[in-house]
């Protein structure tokens, strides 16, 4: 291997940025290029206004090898669709080979390069070791995911016959940067699927909406990078447990251009023959897809049309989404839930600024049995609340004078801390708990709230779970689950599957489905410590716990591991437990040191009462 690695540090800039009026940003790559020997780190360009494009600058003429790859590298970080500047820094050959959309791999700083065996130019040949540390990557799919360990990759470099020109005949796949290019090159969008797995009791109901987070070019037409990633299916992940309305082999028409709402909000799209033949209701459900997948655009889409064969299929406006598909962050909560100093079920009305809690109605509230932890239905009709020694799991219904009748699981776990965890019902009316008896640990379901519990088979999950939070859409699980002196938050997807007995198949029978938790990821690998975690958003959660020698925060974070661009929630002290809802418009509500406080959009935390163990329904 070659000479030593050059610091990252120095006085010249690695870029030349010209600013024109269009907003557009032009990256010098071969501005202020060592002549020859080592390449320093590429410095990653400072963030920029939403509304700045950049983009790089052609290889000059007689440009080094050293300067050939630094440009390269710049290249990579600008809005060039198809990255036509950085292929003129390629071989024809290799500009034909090279597939950036394979893969993005993020470094913790710009991506550095050391000269294989420097002042060999005279060969006509050379290379370079791209190097750094990764934080994340982007696969083929765009889906993200956190990665650690050393890069290291080779570039080599050929020196034209006729011409004189050095150019990249070898380059890795896929495209390399800094995280901050990255976070200013990139954002994340939610595509949405339909739930296909779900319980018998929502067969009839109408579709679940599932969010399917994905990173595309902020500044290279993000709306068609969002209709084509749509229509191109879901990610690996969650693919076994949703459905596209679109019918397979849709795609966007050849002759589509790129896609843009109109000055009213509508958004046309024109689609191949493969969707001509969808039905009305079939062709709501492919709008309401689309809809839910732009929301976050800008400009905002109020509207979507669906074309085939030069033929209108059919339009749906945002409001009318609601009558064709459901969506968790759609249903706004009524009530805020805690117990209060007697451990009975308490509520006072979500998102307002009531301070004073009401009873409960029915058996957990207006009864003598003492709670330590809740979790209400979706529809705000039945509770559920594990008794203080942790022992026994009830279910009664909020109405004036229920009772409450037996425990629905018990635990025999010796210890308070070694009994049942908080419970969490999914959207179908199912009740999920888990056991952390060290004897006899398991992650149990009861459909409907009650009758005998499913044991959930969690193959891949090593260690003990502590809490359990089912999402809106009812495909997916977080967990906090201790292994050692660690806890983790890890995301499962949830697999239901017919049981096939004497009489035939699950659904002719009657017999009990399977229920599985599979691949889980983690959600924030750098904590070692999660005390608290709760869902606010379709793929958001926000999280409570301390990295390695750190101290407790408290942050949001995507389902893929990735942090939100969003203002983080405001420090708090001795978080017991927090609490989001589906519908971010809720404030946050957490049991701290204070009590229980919630925490407005755009001010600080607020004490409301005492009491501890909030939830929003779910």
């Amino acid at each position: 291997m070659g000479g030593e690695r050059a610091g990252r540090g120095r006085g010249a800039p690695a870029r030349m940025i010209a600013y024109a009026t269009s907003g557009a940003v032009l990256l010098a790559g071969c501005a202020s290029m060592p002549d020859s020997g080592d390449l320093r780190g590429v410095e990653s360009t400072p963030r920029q206004d939403a509304q700045v494009r950049v983009f790089a600058m052609p290889p000059s003429e007689d440009a080094s090898p050293a300067q050939i790859v630094q440009g390269f590298l710049e290249a990579l970080t600008s809005d060039d669709a198809d990255y036509k500047t950085a292929r003129q820094y390629l071989t024809t050959e290799a500009a034909r080979a090279w597939k950036p959309e394979l893969s993005t791999t993020v470094l913790a700083d710009g991506p550095g390069a050391q000269a294989d065996r420097p002042g060999r130019e005279d060969t006509g040949a050379v290379s370079f070791t791209l190097t750094g540390e990764k934080v994340a990557t982007v696969d083929a799919q765009q889906a993200y995911a956190s990665a650690t360990g050393p890069y290291g990759k080779l570039v080599h470099l050929t020196r034209d016959a006729k011409s004189g020109q050095w150019r990249i005949d070898g380059v890795p796949q896929g495209v390399v940067m800094g995280k901050s290019d990255f976070q200013r090159n990139y954002m994340s969008v939610s595509k949405y699927y339909f739930a296909s797995t779900t319980s018998r009791a929502a067969a009839d109901g109408p579709p679940m909406a599932v969010a399917d987070p994905v990173y595309v070019r902020s500044h290279v037409e993000p709306t068609t990078q969002m209709v084509r990633s749509l229509l191109g299916g879901p990610t690996a992940w969650l693919d076994p447990v949703v459905r596209s309305s679109f019918p397979a082999g849709a795609a966007l028409h050849e002759d589509a251009g790129p896609l843009a709402a109109d000055d009213h909000g509508k958004l046309t799209v024109p689609l191949n023959d493969k969707a001509a033949g969808a039905g009305t209701g079939l062709c709501k459900e492919m709008a309401a897809q689309l809809l839910f997948t732009l929301r976050d655009l800008s400009p905002a889409v109020d509207e979507v049309e669906l074309r085939a064969e030069g033929k209108q299929l059919c339009s749906l406006p945002q409001e009318a989404t609601e009558t064709v598909a459901d969506r968790g962050s759609l249903d706004s909560p009524d009530y805020l839930y805690f117990l209060d100093e007697e451990h009975r079920l308490v509520r006072i009305p979500a998102g307002g600024t009531a301070t004073q809690p009401d009873p409960v109605p029915g058996a957990l509230g207006e009864g003598e049995t003492s709670l330590r932890s809740v979790a209400v239905s979706r529809d705000e009709r039945t509770a559920a609340g594990v008794t203080l020694d942790g022992q026994s799991l009830y279910v009664g219904s909020i109405v004036p004078g229920g009772s409450l009748g037996e425990p629905v699981l018990s635990s025999r776990g010796e210890s308070e801390d070694d009994r049942l965890t908080a419970p969490s019902w999914d959207a179908q009316g199912g009740l999920w708990v888990a056991d952390r008896d060290p004897a006899d640990p398991g992650l149990f379901l009861l459909e409907e709230g009650g009758g005998e519990p499913l044991e959930v088979r969690t193959p891949g999950l090593d260690g003990r779970i502590q809490s359990v939070r089912v999402a809106a859409d009812g495909v997916r699980i977080a967990l906090v689950v201790a292994e050692g002196d660690r806890r983790s938050l890890m995301i499962g997807r949830i697999e239901r599957s017919g049981t096939e007995g004497p009489a035939g198949p699950a659904e002719k029978t009657g017999a009990r489905p399977a229920v599985t938790v599979l691949q889980p990821r983690p959600a924030t690998p750098e904590l070692e410590q999660v005390t608290a975690m709760s869902w606010t958003g379709d793929s958001r959660l926000v999280v409570v716990g301390r990295e390695e020698g750190g101290v407790e925060q408290m942050r949001y974070v995507e389902v893929d591991g990735s942090l939100p661009e969003v203002s983080q929630p405001a420090a708090l002290t001795g978080v017991e437990a927090v609490a989001g809802s589906a519908d971010e418009e809720v404030p946050l509500v957490a049991h701290s040191v204070d009590g229980i406080v919630r925490l407005p959009s755009g001010a600080q935390w607020q004490k409301v009462t005492e009491g501890t163990a909030p939830v929003y329904p779910g």
